[in-house]
């Protein structure tokens, strides 16, 4: 005989309205659309947000279904099957009404089931299956400076890279892969962690999502593969370029995995920086791209950027890029830079990095709002 729990009154679910309730240990997600009230788990199958707090929305089925706030996963309110074309199916419980109040079976009726897929091109990201090794010296190269294809220029930053790389290559032997963030297509971070912790997830839930995303190459050159990196960008008022921050935004996925598990993607990699503009602040970019890679896990040498840029005032551009390829400072810098890298790679990547340590914050030491600061006692 199937047992049930008394719930909620229905007069607290109107017409065309949804809510997740809580039972015990059991959380429910209760929908009242179309005359009927039905109830779902309230765990989305992908990474458990709350569909309870979903949106409606009516596909070419013409079934109304529910779409998970954190990723947008979707269910049908009747059966919690997901739309034509997948399997997943969320738990499903039998529904009464009596005397006013909704009940709602503590078993399911039907059982959840996650579909397996049996190509799944993000495995290497998930298993961090690590193209590095003792000897292996891969160094990545990203450029983030904008230009038309149509119309290529000569890029001072892009050069230097190049330059770079070309050195790390025949100097020291190195396996060398260039990335320019201007040809892939990628979508912006779109804030899923400021709906829940949980809902930043690795690999970045875009790419499982859309695996052809142009972030995911990213992901496995820079995490899996490369062992340094340099990264060039021009100044642009002052700061890194925007494709640098759309890229760095989409890296919150590496570095937000220190914060919600306590797991340090990075690890015995090293990076540099290669700087140029027609405007100043070579240090102020500097300082950010420091911060933000030592956030990652990356160890940084001595000396670990080149700037080029030729001050406020120096407006005829056209003569930038010519006195840039005639500098003396520049050739010998870039390979200075590449040297100091390098030794320190080969240095690190012998360090035992299993017990590695992140003083960042972490959520296990968030605790309530209570713990934080006390029960509210009226004073100021």
């Amino acid at each position: 005989m199937m047992h049930y729990l008394k719930l909620i009154p229905l007069l607290e679910l109107p017409e065309n309205t949804h809510k997740s309730v809580r039972a015990g240990e059991k959380k429910y997600a209760l929908f009242h659309y179309d005359g009927k009230v039905t109830a779902l788990d309230h765990a989305c199958l992908h990474k458990g947000g709350d569909i309870g707090q979903g949106f409606i929305q009516t596909l070419d089925d013409g079934e109304r279904y529910v779409a998970c706030p954190w990723h947008g996963w979707q269910y049908s309110l009747k059966d919690g099957r997901a739309p034509h074309g997948y399997l997943d199916r969320q738990a499903v419980y039998d529904v009464k009404i009596e005397e006013g109040m909704i009940l709602v079976s503590s078993e399911p009726v039907q059982e959840r089931f996650l579909a397996e897929h049996q190509d799944d091109r993000l495995a290497d990201l998930k298993n961090l299956d690590y193209r590095t090794n003792a000897t292996s010296l891969n160094v990545l190269g990203i450029s983030t400076t904008n230009m038309n294809p149509s119309l290529p220029r000569p890029s001072t930053s892009e050069t230097a890279l190049q330059n770079a790389l070309d050195f790390a290559a025949s100097e020291f032997g190195a396996a060398t892969k260039l990335i320019k963030i201007r040809d892939l297509s990628f979508r912006h971070c779109e804030g899923y962690y400021s709906r829940h912790e949980e809902a930043c997830t690795w690999p970045c839930s875009i790419s499982e999502m859309d695996p052809e995303d142009g972030m995911t190459d990213v992901y496995r050159s820079l995490v899996l593969w490369a062992d340094a990196v340099i990264l060039a960008t021009p100044i642009r008022w002052g700061n890194a370029s925007s494709l640098y921050y759309k890229m760095a935004e989409r890296l919150n996925t590496v570095q937000n995995q220190i914060t919600i598990h306590d797991k340090v993607l990075v690890r015995n990699k090293a990076a540099a920086f290669i700087i140029t503009g027609g405007q100043d602040n070579v240090q102020g970019v500097a300082g950010q791209l420091n911060s933000f890679f030592t956030d990652l896990g990356f160890t940084l040498p001595p000396f670990n950027f080149i700037g080029w840029s030729r001050g406020w005032i120096a407006e005829d551009t056209e003569n930038n890029y010519s006195r840039f390829s005639r500098s003396r400072y520049v050739k010998r810098s870039v390979k200075e830079l590449v040297t100091n890298l390098l030794k320190l790679v080969m240095q690190i990547k012998h360090m035992d990095a299993s017990m590695l340590q992140a003083p960042k914050p972490k959520i296990s030491e968030a605790g309530s709002l209570t713990e934080q600061y006390g029960e509210f006692s009226g004073k100021s």
